[in-house]
């Protein structure tokens, strides 16, 4: 039996299309925990000593522990990365630690009720799995060193999960007294068994893009399988999309070109403008040698740019009449270009024009007194590119 070249071609299709399908797959990997109930029972540790920002691993004098739970916490997390978790703890401060700067006299008993809120960094970072860091902030109430204080807390932490339910938490917690007169700061450090349920899951961002992967084979699928009967149409398609495709690319490549040269003009008219304008004295077209110092500095750029063109424009201020402001305003738009093109530069990439008195850069026009430095900001040629 005889199957023309596009039927064979169509069935190529599928089977590839079947075949790939196959190895894209939702699995348990690809579904992450996103919202429970959390409860985590374990120990704390505090560092109450007064240096305790300074010298965090003090384990000998500076911490404080009990040989049994000491902790115990219950939370709501949310798909969003933020969860909401009350704490509350037990310790003892012991006799001959550090607290506060001086050697505790007797054991002392720590009590801690807290309330804070904690947001998932996996959000930022990307799903690690069994890797869950999370920052927080929060406050609460603590009976240490016989003293009660409302302390400001920052918390930063990780837990890593062995289930969909059970894992470890690791946390420290700054706790900053309220009142900072009367009562000290401190640090808790915390480890405990974390327990979760009410567990609600949902596709990782990988998952997500597996199952997006796979409805799209599954409407390729559907849609090759409709098509065998209009196996050329789908071919001259194809042709289109390659050419439109190849287009665009063309307009992109175009479009970046013209846009990287409009960029070098404008760096080099802004080198340009960096040099400044020529300034002439009063009732004069003469340049000064400061002046041929900036058009120097123009022909090394025009040199450097050889297919610059450049328009010289010049001014004059308001005094004089308009005749003579627009003879003078020639008559130093020639000398300036003239002095270009005595420095190397072709007569056919300079030109010029001049306006006299009638682009004024202040208000000095006739009739309005201003001062001498006012109207030598307006006696003076300019740098225009006309052509790059």
């Amino acid at each position: 039996m005889n199957i023309s070249k596009p039927l064979m071609m169509v069935f190529a299709l599928i089977f590839s299309a079947l075949t790939y399908a196959q190895d894209v797959e939702l699995t348990k990997k690809d579904s992450i925990v996103q919202s429970y109930w959390l409860v985590t029972l374990g120990a704390n540790a505090v560092d109450d000593s007064g240096d305790e920002f300074g010298e965090l691993f003090d384990f000998k004098e500076g911490w404080n522990m009990v040989p049994y739970p000491s902790r115990v916490s219950v939370g709501r997390y949310f798909k969003n990365g933020l969860g909401l978790e009350a704490i509350g703890s037990y310790n003892r401060y012991k006799e001959g630690k550090i607290i506060d700067n001086v050697v505790n006299p007797e054991d002392i008993d720590y009590w801690g009720l807290d309330f804070r809120v904690s947001y998932d960094l996996n959000m930022i970072l990307g799903e690690t799995g069994f890797f869950d860091p999370y920052i927080g902030i929060g406050a609460g109430y603590t009976d240490a060193n016989n003293q009660g204080r409302g302390t400001y807390n920052a918390i930063i932490g990780f837990r890593t999960w062995f289930s969909d339910h059970w894992g470890l938490d690791f946390n420290s917690t700054g706790k900053w007294a309220m009142d900072t007169e009367n009562a000290s700061n401190h640090i808790q450090h915390a480890l405990g068994v974390a327990y979760r349920f009410e567990v609600e899951k949902g596709l990782s961002r990988k998952g997500e893009e597996k199952l997006a992967m796979l409805e799209e084979l599954e409407k390729e699928q559907q849609r090759i399988q409709d098509s065998i009967t209009e196996v050329e149409k789908a071919k001259k398609l194809a042709e289109r999309l390659q050419k439109e495709k190849e287009a665009a690319e063309l307009a992109a490549a175009e479009k970046a070109k013209r846009e990287a040269e409009e960029a070098r003009r404008a760096a080099i008219q802004t080198k340009i403008n960096d040099l400044g304008n020529v300034y002439f004295k009063l009732n004069s077209s003469y340049l000064t040698s400061k002046d041929k110092e900036l058009l120097n500095q123009l022909v090394a750029i025009m040199k450097d740019e050889s297919n610059l063109i450049i328009k010289v424009t010049a001014h004059t201020d308001s005094r004089g009449t308009k005749k003579y402001n627009q003879w003078l305003s020639e008559r130093r738009a020639e000398r300036t270009v003239e002095y270009v093109i005595a420095k190397g530069i072709s007569e056919n990439r300079m030109s010029h024009e001049a306006f006299g008195e009638t682009q004024l850069v202040n208000d000095c026009g006739d009739g309005v007194r201003c001062t001498e430095e006012q109207h030598a900001r307006n006696r003076r040629s300019e740098f225009i590119i006309e052509q790059f």
